[in-house]
């Protein structure tokens, strides 16, 4: 259950953070994302290569 939790606080972080259609992304991507929107990049340019 608490990975359930944990995911759900990332996909709502990415959400906050401006990557929009987060949904079908795994724990890993989105914190990938995450760490390149934390470093300055767009939000939907770093959600397509966290994708690849």
């Amino acid at each position: 259950m608490a990975d359930r939790e944990q995911i759900h606080d990332l996909r709502r972080q990415a959400h906050q953070a401006g990557i929009e259609g987060n949904s079908k992304m795994t724990e890993h991507q989105l914190r990938d994302a995450l760490r390149k929107v934390g470093r300055g990049a767009e939000p939907q340019m770093a959600k397509r290569e966290a994708k690849g």
